[in-house]
């Protein structure tokens, strides 16, 4: 109600104060929480690394690469052996002898002896053509033959009864010598014969087709029931020599001087066929022959190896990789070519000292062949290199050696295409070899 007059009005009252709501203290506390505990992992993180990197240091002061302990390794020790040395070409392997079998009479294909792919010998039947127009032609020619024999004989009498009167002078002598003009026609004409009835039988005997040579049946290309003439272009079956087969490759015209010292003093020299990839030996054979030219054009020669394919590894067309052997080394020091390391001056290993450090050695590479290289200078047998594990190593470094496969040991070496690497990466520092041999 209104104040009464003369007296002062009540001061105003004041509000309340606004407390903080529940759930904006919620907040203020998980921020709270968030800062105080990135501010204890920091703290946590920055001491904690510290004795990590004092401890790094004191391990490349003490031992290098992989600590006192040492760095594991995969070695492997140079040994004396034989290694030889091979000429590889690029070759197809061609047959012997490959046989389009054709008709040489016309007449309907009668019956087939053979199953495609089958093996047949020569002599071997294979196909039947309708022999019976040839046979009735043999037979009249051999009835013809029969009847002008018969008058070749009853001349031969006539004119040796005219010898006989002509000696009495009972007949002229015309008479005699116009016999002796008939017996020599009846002659020529039973000699036509005898042509004819060969022929026949001949045509006959074409009609019973046979293997020409030992071989493999191709598909067959006709089928029994047509007609073949002796004119057709195609032929009927191929038949293909496997057994034994051939392989021609190249060689360049520089490597010519050692195989021809040796075809010259007529050795044998070994040839051995791979598959394309140049990882399966298919077959092992021997060189037959050069070719008498070379080719101009590609610098190369010709070769023929003989294979027995008693396997039948080898097919006809494919193309192989032939490997010719033209000296086999001996007693030389032998090493995987895995534990050979390369850069840009010269080629190394690391050796293996008594006291399980490493040193860089130089080397000299004789002939590579396969998984061994000769070794020509710088290792003796007996030596240890280090073969799988370089990639940590440098001069002095501390080694913990292992046998390959043994557990622990690091990833053996691969070998693709002939080439063999370690499984380390080589892109790193390369460390500078010795200028020394030790």
């Amino acid at each position: 109600m209104p104040p009464a007059p003369g007296t002062a009005p009540p001061p105003p009252k004041t509000p309340p104060a606004a407390k903080p709501e529940p759930h904006k203290r919620i907040w203020l506390y998980v921020v709270l929480a968030l800062v105080l505990g990135a501010a204890v992992l920091t703290w946590f993180l920055t001491h904690r690394s510290a004795p990590a990197q004092n401890d790094a240091a004191k391990s490349a002061k003490g031992g290098k690469g992989a600590g006192a302990a040492g760095t594991p390794v995969v070695i492997s020790k140079a040994t004396t052996g034989n290694i030889g040395v091979y000429v590889t070409g690029l070759g197809a392997i061609t047959p012997l002898a490959t046989v389009t079998i054709k008709s040489r009479v016309d007449g309907q294909l009668m019956q087939v002896h053979f199953q495609e792919g089958d093996v047949v010998h020569q002599g071997d039947p294979l196909i039947e053509i309708d022999p019976r127009p040839y046979q009735a032609v043999l037979t009249q020619t051999e009835g013809q033959l029969v009847r002008d024999e018969a008058l070749l004989s009853n001349a031969r009498v006539d004119q040796v009864r005219y010898t006989t009167l002509l000696a009495q002078d009972a007949i002229p002598e015309q008479q005699l010598a116009t016999q002796g003009a008939l017996v020599t026609q009846d002659e020529g004409i039973v000699k036509n014969d005898q042509g004819l009835v060969a022929a026949a039988q001949l045509n006959v005997t074409y009609c019973h087709i046979t293997s020409p040579v030992d071989g493999v049946v191709g598909l067959r290309l006709v089928d029994p029931g047509n007609i073949v003439h002796a004119a057709d272009t195609n032929g009927m079956i191929v038949i293909t020599q496997i057994q034994p087969i051939s392989v021609i490759f190249t060689v360049a015209e520089d490597q010519l001087g050692p195989i021809l010292q040796k075809i010259h003093a007529r050795q044998k020299l070994p040839v051995d066929a791979y598959d394309r990839d140049m990882k399966n030996k298919l077959e092992t054979g021997t060189l037959a022959t050069l070719d008498n030219q070379i080719d101009q054009t590609t610098g190369t020669l010709k070769l023929r190896a003989i294979f027995n394919n008693d396997n039948r590894s080898l097919f006809p067309n494919q193309f192989v990789n032939a490997r010719l052997l033209v000296q086999e080394k001996t007693g030389v020091t032998l090493l995987p070519t895995a534990a050979i390391q390369r850069n840009t001056q010269t080629t190394y290993v690391y050796l293996v000292k008594p006291d399980n450090t490493v040193t860089v050695r130089n080397i000299t590479l004789g002939t590579t062949e396969g998984d061994q290289s000769e070794i020509t200078s710088g290792l003796v047998p007996g030596d240890t290199v280090v073969m799988t594990g370089v990639d940590k190593l440098e001069e002095g470094s501390k080694i913990v050696p292992h046998s390959p496969g043994s557990p622990g040991a690091p990833i053996p070496a691969t070998t693709t295409g002939g080439l063999t690497s370690t499984g380390t990466t080589t892109s790193g520092p390369t460390p500078a070899p010795s200028t020394k041999s030790q």
